[in-house]
């Protein structure tokens, strides 16, 4: 995909060793095509991380895509340069008039608190409340999922006994799903996290529909309002190193933490990791952008609503 991105956004360069093809905005604007606005609110403290990864997936269509970093106000960021976020990041205040054909929402490390004491959980409400006028297709990841469905349909989370952390095989619900298409029969997704959604709580809201879930796992996709909201509880963005750099940091500060599951060659963190989830992720995002995006939004985006 001609993927359009801020000049001098680090990921292009990363992105570029990677043989992916990526747009400088100065090219991009000579192009006489409507490019597909994309928002992406980065809740994850090493964002420039969390960039790279989401860019990498978004860059496999033949869509252009015009990419549009958003932050929260009420949050200061800690462990990404200030210098970063000046440039390349912008306040939803400054964004709230504008309208996107897709936008997607990360996930934060605050799974532990309740979502009334995050500290920027009414700025977030707002976000959620905007998105559902002005962008086409939403995609909520991890705790942005379980946050979204706790606002919008009251469906509660709850802790787990010990945290949801590997690679877990995944069943699609209904293969002909547009989402779904040029999947296998099983796919697979990375989970970190402390806490869980739960099917019987979803089975009780009309609007709601479980598309993939796991034995192991439980409920790792669901769709709403035909796919303008779509809920994922993993991360099929994740590179293949995310989840060793993970357990290793879990170590060297003492946690309580268990070796990932099915992610190490023969369980051996030494062998690193095998990546079993990269296909499907990346059929994932372009089914996404293709099906609830692409061939969704207005040609003129001010229709969106």
């Amino acid at each position: 995909m001609p993927l359009r991105l801020p000049d001098k956004l680090p990921a292009i360069d990363f992105l570029k060793d990677e043989n992916i093809f990526v747009l400088g905005s100065e090219r991009a604007n000579s192009q006489d095509i409507r490019p597909l606005r994309i928002a992406i609110l980065n809740l994850m403290p090493l964002k420039i991380t969390t960039e790279t990864d989401l860019v990498r997936l978004l860059s496999n269509t033949p869509l252009q895509l015009d990419v549009h970093l958003m932050k929260v106000k009420a949050h200061t960021s800690k462990n990404t340069p200030v210098e970063h976020m000046q440039a390349f990041y912008r306040d939803f205040e400054e964004m709230r008039h504008e309208k996107f054909d897709g936008m997607i929402i990360t996930g934060a490390p605050v799974e532990h608190l309740d979502y009334s004491e995050v500290n920027y959980w009414q700025e977030i409400t707002e976000i959620f409340d905007w998105a559902r006028t002005h962008v086409t297709s939403v995609m909520y990841i991890c705790w942005a999922a379980q946050a979204g469905l706790f606002y919008h349909y009251g469906v509660p989370k709850y802790p787990l006994p010990k945290k949801m952390f590997g690679i877990f095989p995944q069943t699609p619900s209904n293969t002909r799903l547009p989402i779904f298409r040029g999947f296998d029969d099983v796919f697979y997704m990375p989970h970190s996290r402390h806490t869980e959604i739960r099917r019987e709580d979803i089975l009780r809201v009309p609007e709601l529909s479980i598309i993939a879930e796991s034995e192991q796992s439980g409920v790792s996709m669901v769709m709403a309002r035909n796919g303008r909201e779509i809920f994922v509880t993993g991360h099929s963005e994740y590179s293949p190193n995310t989840l060793d750099t993970e357990y290793r940091r879990d170590l060297a500060k003492g946690l309580p933490i268990e070796m990932p599951v099915n992610y190490y060659r023969n369980d051996d963190p030494d062998q690193g990791p095998l990546v079993t989830w990269r296909g499907h992720g990346n059929l994932l995002f372009t089914n996404w952008l293709n099906y609830y995006v692409y061939q969704e939004t207005p040609y003129n985006i001010e229709d969106i609503h």
